[in-house]
């Protein structure tokens, strides 16, 4: 029995799908079973948010035009971003195949979608910004002085940050589960560490209109263009566009049709192969029943962790920002954001207050690095299994043999990039490339979980979302490319 989904590759098998107690080998998944063991896909894509908007292009627009304006674009942005993800999540749960794969089911096929998606989304990231601007972190903790532009040290610190991730992922059983574990430990002591900070620091006055500029629709500030508000939009919350290429963890984890074909373990692990093709399931009671928990678990993960996360990890830097700002009587620059606030908070309280806020800033740009250097391998990992019959046979099965070569491949690359252009423009570029995503994948996925058996299709309104974020981040890709070429599309 099978089921066809899409053109140019297989049917998909039809077995049931594992109950969650199955999956993560628990008699009961009560509340503490639910945090420790299901919770963890969106804690790796929270992590790789929290270093990108939040604590470099929000800051940098709050810092040089306020809140008013800026903060509901990052609302819309989380908002659209949190639905989108789910999507592209619905169709891991129900075939068990990564969006990587399940694109090359998308008319005219593979040999367009796979390749094209994979050079999108190394073009969008092998920029390595948010290593770069660890590396100025690292820096200015060793020395105890902001690195100037030109310096060359700052680099050498964000390549070593780089072999560091390859050593994580080396070092694990189960890559997926390591990330997890390394984001529990970063993204916790983050938002634990910027709480207590803001709470210390800003006063209640600035809590309430940054609040307040979240939540209230307002026209852009004037002077800020529409390429900043492009990289600011894209980069809250994730990746707009191209947030699929992280929701593949899910497959990894096991959730949904996911546990029925595999995941890639680490060096230390057990040799698993990923069958090249997904499995989805029969439409009867027992599944269409399976498949509601599964989908409740999938909620509880995007909308109580990913969501909430994301918009406190947006909101808390920029008010330490705002207070700096405030402090110093200076604007932050794309050159010194990275150590904009720390420098600015230990001239105000001291050289204990400065250490901590640069701990916390490189715990944050590490965390987005570590995410997005594994996610570029993982994508290509996936794509080159699924479509290469040749490659499956010259790796005997065992996706790591590729895994690993092309990361230390990509590394080397990237330890190049990273000289060539300050770390924000290296970000901004990349979230601007996000954003190109918005104008091709919310239709390729309408395609998709269209064509899923009929208890895992969306609703009619889920399509309308994934129009509204075609629109709302399809305009900022399109004024960037034409502020690129010549001038932008809008000015404020």
């Amino acid at each position: 029995m099978s089921h066809p989904l899409g053109v140019s590759r297989p049917d998909l098998e039809v077995a049931d799908l594992p109950t969650p107690e199955e999956v993560f080998k628990v008699p009961r998944l009560g509340i503490k079973e639910l945090f420790k063991y299901a919770v963890g896909p969106s804690l790796i894509a929270l992590g790789i948010s929290i270093g990108s908007g939040e604590w470099l292009l929000g800051p940098l627009s709050v810092g040089q035009y306020g809140f008013v304006g800026v903060g509901w674009v990052i609302v819309v942005s989380a908002l659209l971003q949190t639905f989108y993800n789910v999507e592209c999540s619905r169709y891991v749960l129900a075939t068990g195949e990564t969006p990587v794969v399940g694109w090359g089911r998308v008319p005219p096929g593979w040999p367009l979608w796979v390749p094209l998606s994979v050079l999108i989304v190394i073009f969008a990231f092998i920029a390595g910004g948010w290593a770069a601007s660890a590396g100025q972190g690292v820096y200015a903790l060793v020395h105890g002085v902001a690195p100037g532009a030109d310096d060359v040290e700052p680099r050498l610190y964000a390549i070593g940050l780089l072999v560091l991730v390859f050593l994580i992922t080396a070092a694990a059983r189960r890559i997926s589960r390591a990330l997890e574990l390394a984001n529990w430990l970063m993204v916790g002591t983050i938002l634990i560490a910027l709480l207590a900070v803001d709470l210390l620091v800003v006063p209640f006055s600035q809590w309430w209109e940054g609040i307040r500029g979240f939540v209230t629709p307002a026209a852009p500030p004037a002077g800020i263009t529409a390429t900043q508000l492009g990289g600011l939009a894209g980069f809250t919350a994730l990746a707009s566009g191209l947030n699929w290429y992280v929701m593949g963890h899910y497959r990894d984890k096991g959730y949904g049709m996911g546990y029925r074909v595999g995941y890639i373990s680490g060096l230390r692990g057990d040799r698993k192969p990923i069958l090249a093709s997904g499995v989805t399931f029969p439409d009867d009671d027992r599944n269409r029943g399976l498949w509601r928990r599964w989908y409740r678990l999938l909620m509880v993960d995007m909308w109580g962790v990913f969501f909430v996360g994301a918009i406190l990890g947006m909101l808390l830097p920029t008010l330490l920002m705002s207070q700096a700002v405030a402090m110093s009587g200076e604007k932050p620059t794309r050159a010194n954001v990275p150590t904009f606030v720390a420098t600015a908070l230990g001239d105000q309280y001291g050289q204990v207050v400065f250490y901590i806020s640069l701990l916390v800033g490189v715990l944050i740009l590490f965390s987005t690095q570590l995410g997005i250097f594994e996610a570029m391998v993982r994508v290509t990992t996936d794509a080159a299994n699924a479509t290469s019959p040749r490659l499956r046979r010259l790796i005997e099965g065992d996706p790591r043999r590729f895994y690993y070569p092309f990361m230390l491949l990509l590394l080397v690359i990237i330890s190049i990039v990273i000289f060539q252009s300050l770390p924000v423009g290296l970000v901004e570029w990349s979230a601007n490339m996000s954003n190109l995503g918005a104008l091709l994948y919310p239709f390729m996925l309408m395609y998709l979980n269209s064509k899923l058996p009929r208890p895992a299709r969306p609703r009619p309104w889920h399509y309308v979302i994934l129009v509204l974020n075609f629109l709302f981040f399809g305009f900022f890709f399109v004024n960037f490319i034409a502020d690129f070429i010549g001038d932008p599309l809008v000015t404020f």
